[in-house]
């Protein structure tokens, strides 16, 4: 039975991308469903692409976040259950038949979440390091995860209902892991079916790639540091990131020391923390490896190893200095009361 599903999608000043993401949506294989899009004060021409699809526009008389975006579509939907994507993600032809088959056996307790495609819409390597990336650590705990990414997250409207929401005065980003951890505290259980997929639109040079990585560790480790699981295995804050991180420093030190007190001793410990690293990294190298062959996963690896640990650790040292010198800024008095 094809059980009406909502897509809604927020949207601000989407117009390299909403036009491909409304097509896409539209030429699913699945018939019962609908598009909501929410444009949050877009002042480009995406209103104007937006309304040449079939879909249900929804215009917000103030600039309001995602979050408010998110939300507002899912009250205006009329679906049964609720599909939330973002205006730079294009849908599989039957990613909504996934859906509904995932859905199909799962109660108003339970939280579907999808994921990326391996390979991204722009094929490019830094694009698609990123997208192999958010699969691999998004996909390690199908039964248990930890959050829910909101590119690909799916609800019966009735527990949307219940949840208040995703959180409308918070973080710029992250708002997604918030409502996951409420949803988890409420009783819902948080389940993830990687043959549900859509396809991100990156568009990553090598500079977007490093300044994505730092934003996005600042942020999480300023939320983190108030939830306490700094140390937590939580999908793209995964362990194997953060032993790359910490490898990276050891064998920066290793090599300082070794320059700054003439012991190249020192230096023999650095392929042992590279190899260190290489097997508990196996399983993303085998990601890298379906995804673009064995020269990908080698320069994949090396990028991951050697550079992209930069970005991530000089983000988390910002967020660790943002949140205690910040303590009381609104967003975190505003988590608090909200809990």
């Amino acid at each position: 039975m094809e059980k009406m599903i909502s897509v809604v999608i927020p949207n601000h000043n989407g117009e390299k991308s909403i036009g491909r993401c409304l097509e896409a949506a539209c030429a699913s294989d699945y018939r019962n469903f609908e598009v909501v899009v929410v444009d949050d004060c877009s002042d480009d021409r995406s209103v104007e692409i937006i309304q040449q699809y079939p879909c249900k526009l929804v215009r917000l008389g103030e600039r309001s976040g995602t979050s408010k975006a998110r939300n507002t579509g899912a009250l205006k939907s009329r679906g049964e259950m609720i599909f939330f994507t973002d205006a730079d993600c294009l849908l599989q032809r039957d990613t909504l038949s996934k859906v509904n088959r995932a859905m199909s056996s799962a109660g108003p307790d339970v939280a579907v979440g999808g994921t990326y495609t391996l390979i991204p819409y722009d094929e490019q390597f830094f694009s698609t390091f990123q997208s192999v990336f958010v699969h691999y650590s998004e996909t390690k705990n199908l039964e248990n995860p930890d959050y829910l990414a909101a590119h690909a997250m799916i609800m019966h409207a009735e527990t949307f209902r219940k949840s208040r929401g995703f959180p409308e005065v918070f973080l710029p980003i992250m708002e997604d892991l918030e409502y996951s951890h409420r949803l988890k505290r409420s009783g819902v259980k948080l389940r993830m079916v990687p043959e549900i997929q859509v396809k991100h639109i990156f568009n990553f040079s090598f500079t977007g790639s490093l300044l994505n990585a730092f934003k996005k560790s600042r942020y999480w480790v300023m939320y983190s540091q108030k939830n306490r699981d700094m140390l937590a295995d939580s999908g793209c804050a995964s362990i194997e990131l953060k032993f790359s991180v910490f490898s990276f420093l050891v064998n920066v030190l290793l090599i300082v020391a070794s320059l700054l007190f003439q012991k190249p001793e020192l230096l023999l410990g650095v392929p042992l923390i590279l190899l260190a690293n290489g097997l508990l990294c196996r399983k993303l190298i085998h990601a890298f490896y379906r995804a673009g062959g064995s020269l990908f996963s080698v320069l994949a690896f090396s990028y991951f190893t050697l550079c992209y640990p930069i970005p991530v650790g000089l983000g988390t040292i910002t967020g660790i200095l943002n949140y205690y010198l910040s303590a009381g800024i609104p967003e975190q008095q505003e988590l608090k009361r909200g809990g």
